[in-house]
């Protein structure tokens, strides 16, 4: 089921205990050299919307919110970003009115590395209000982190930015945006040191020219592939928030 298409009439009719409300989150902003800045929320839509034909009864889509905290890409230009405070705000307006509608599982899907704090900030401060639902956010290939590994042929096996994952996914949706003559590696270097560390850098600071991984290896075989794989993860994932009991 998909809220945006649906009737407020329709809306209360869906059984609040059978349903696991998703709300995918992305951005809109600068990816490298040869992909849109719509790319993250592209990607994240083809996500839900493909586990939501495949368990249209076990899920409520709702439309994909755009607009993320981008501010680490804001130096490369072609940027939209929200504030952490304000997309933190934003994340439980999103979701509140629906809580207090009576839904009762929720899954953040997230398409954009920038949202990961502020989604689970967000979940942490509305909790305390509604302890008798369950909360729940991830990233698409957080999920699907496995599944995404043994598709890519890279030596980097988890998300970059504008890498062998994104670039292969958009060539599957819209080989159309893709400026194929501009695709270039852009590869970021760690000292094995300091893994595990966090580092506060924004991205003219990490790379060359604003991408993260081997975006000359995507394929759109490959794109199609790793859609349908973090799709039906998804789709395991909503199966088993259905599952689980509500808290106390």
């Amino acid at each position: 089921m998909r809220f945006h298409e649906m009737t407020a009439p329709q809306l209360r009719e869906v059984p609040r205990d059978q349903v696991v409300l998703v709300a995918p989150i992305a951005a809109c902003e600068q990816h490298s050299l040869h992909l849109p800045t719509y790319t993250d929320t592209l990607l994240v839509t083809a996500v839900a919307e493909g586990a939501e034909k495949i368990a249209p009864n076990q899920m409520v889509l709702l439309p994909s919110l755009w607009f993320g905290a981008s501010h680490h890409h804001l130096r490369f230009g072609g940027t939209l970003s929200a504030s952490v405070d304000t997309h933190i705000d934003m994340l439980c307006d999103l979701v509140t009115p629906l809580f207090d509608d009576g839904f009762q599982r929720l899954l953040i899907l997230n398409g954009h590395g920038g949202n990961i704090d502020t989604m689970q900030t967000a979940l942490r401060r509305i909790q305390p209000r509604y302890t008798n639902r369950l909360l729940t956010a991830a990233s698409y290939w957080d999920i699907a982190q496995a599944e995404l590994a043994a598709i890519a042929e890279g030596p980097r096996k988890v998300m970059g930015h504008a890498c062998e994952f994104e670039t292969s996914m958009i060539l599957a949706l819209r080989p159309d945006l893709v400026r194929k003559e501009l695709i270039r590696n852009d590869l970021e270097t760690t000292d094995p040191a300091l893994r595990g560390l966090y580092t506060a850098a924004d991205m003219r600071q990490r790379t060359d020219h604003g991408a993260v991984g081997y975006c000359e290896l995507a394929t759109a075989e490959k794109g199609k592939r790793m859609i349908a794989a973090a799709s039906a993860r998804v789709v395991e994932v909503v199966q088993g928030l259905l599952r689980q009991r509500l808290p106390g």
